[in-house]
């Protein structure tokens, strides 16, 4: 069902596709509020990377896929990593962020 489980890293276009699967899988957002309001992908779920340690293992669950999105993709890969680490193996980063979904997927979210 979820044919890039293996990669750490998927592209805007591979996660396009996957959020169009049902179930789809969460989209979790790792930016800090300012950013989230700036500019978002619809459906997304907001927790910033410094909240992830004390949240995960009470807001995300561990057999579910997720895709985890930032700016450009660097935090985004951070946390996908520790995601892996504490056991959630579905965890992926959207490799160049939510700049690479406006470049490329949707040009109505704003680019900052």
């Amino acid at each position: 069902m979820y044919p890039l489980l293996m990669d750490l890293e998927v592209t805007v276009e591979q996660a396009k596709q996957l959020l169009a699967t049902t179930p789809a899988p969460l989209l979790l957002d790792v930016r800090e509020p300012w950013e989230f309001n700036t500019a978002h992908i619809e459906g997304a779920t907001l927790i910033p990377m410094n909240e992830i340690p004390g949240r995960a293992h009470q807001e995300l669950d561990e057999e579910a896929p997720i895709l985890v999105l930032c700016h450009h993709g660097a935090r985004s890969l951070s946390v996908a990593n520790w995601l892996r680490n504490q056991g959630f193996d579905k965890a992926q980063s959207i490799s160049g962020g939510i700049d690479a979904w406006t470049r490329r997927i949707d040009p109505t979210v704003p680019l900052y």
